[in-house]
């Protein structure tokens, strides 16, 4: 009869728990010293690499082109409005009106002081331009005065416009009918006239103007020439007095483009025909067509046939 094997005795062998409280203080043992360690991320990174591909975690399998496929998702998506996302901000809007009373004590100041320096800047301006005018009411009162009796005698008529005085030198008594020469007498009224406005500032514009008669002569084409002539002539007597200064002039042709009165009788084209000395002052400058009378030949002072 075979020997058979003793029965074992219920429960764990003893050896179980010493060895069990030998692996539990190994396990301490070990998580104590991973707790003093300093871990390197790097030699951690390429560690956890090895142990990958050593145990077949994960494989790379290259592959020549991208994997395609139908996306649920894209087939299934609509695009909708899209809304804006509300902010939780307060705005203003501040109206023209209002933004008077919006601005800074110093923006104030310098808007009062601004204002107040253009109103210095007026009453200056209002100021000079009274002074010019006082002055230009004085020279052409001293005119009229040198010219009282050429004035009676229907030779000359002086007027005062704004800052402006116009002589007006008729033809009766000046320039013989068609021609451009002046007469000798006339010379001496020309010089009293030039002795006052020579120590007198501003330009000097002399205008000769004709009636609506056509003119055409071996001399003059037409009035144009003819006005343009006779303001040449009476600027080169004026120049005979050397205390003027010739840059001072502008000569104007305007011919019966600006009459003073309408044309129908012999006595009014008798008073179109004139030449206008306009002393000019102040910055209000006439236009028109300007000739320096420097260049402008003296043909005009001899007599044309």
């Amino acid at each position: 009869m075979a020997d058979e094997c003793p029965k074992c005795p219920d429960g764990l062998p003893p050896w179980l728990a010493t060895f069990a409280d030998l692996m539990s203080l190994l396990m301490c043992f070990f998580v104590l010293l991973l707790s003093f360690a300093e871990v390197d991320a790097q030699r951690f990174k390429k560690m956890a690499e090895s142990m990958k591909d050593a145990f077949g975690v994960q494989r790379e399998i290259p592959v020549m082109d991208v994997v395609k496929g139908t996306s649920v998702i894209m087939q299934e998506f609509s695009p909708g409005k899209p809304e804006p996302t509300p902010l939780d901000e307060l705005r203003q809007t501040t109206a023209d009106i209002e933004k008077e009373f919006l601005q800074s004590e110093e923006q104030q100041q310098r808007s009062e002081a601004q204002i107040d320096s253009e109103l210095d800047i007026d009453a200056a301006k209002a100021a000079m331009q009274a002074q010019l005018e006082k002055e230009v009411e004085e020279q052409a009162e001293e005119l009229e005065a040198m010219l009282e009796g050429e004035i009676t005698a229907g030779l000359l008529d002086v007027e005062m416009e704004d800052t402006k005085i116009i002589i007006r030198i008729q033809e009766k008594g000046s320039f013989p009918s068609g021609r451009a020469n002046l007469n000798p007498d006339f010379f001496e009224v020309i010089s009293k006239i030039t002795d006052v406005i020579a120590s007198t500032p501003g330009k000097i514009i002399v205008a000769g103007h004709t009636d609506n008669v056509p003119i055409s002569t071996r001399r003059f084409r037409s009035n144009w020439e003819l006005s343009s002539a006779r303001a040449v002539t009476v600027v080169h007597a004026m120049l005979s007095n050397a205390a003027i200064d010739e840059n001072r002039f502008l000569i104007q042709g305007y011919a019966d483009s600006q009459p003073l009165v309408a044309n129908d009788s012999s006595e009014n084209r008798a008073q179109n025909r004139r030449v206008e000395l306009v002393i000019q002052r102040g910055e209000d400058a006439d236009s028109g067509q300007v000739i320096k009378a420097s260049e402008h030949q003296p043909e005009a002072e001899r007599s044309v046939d």
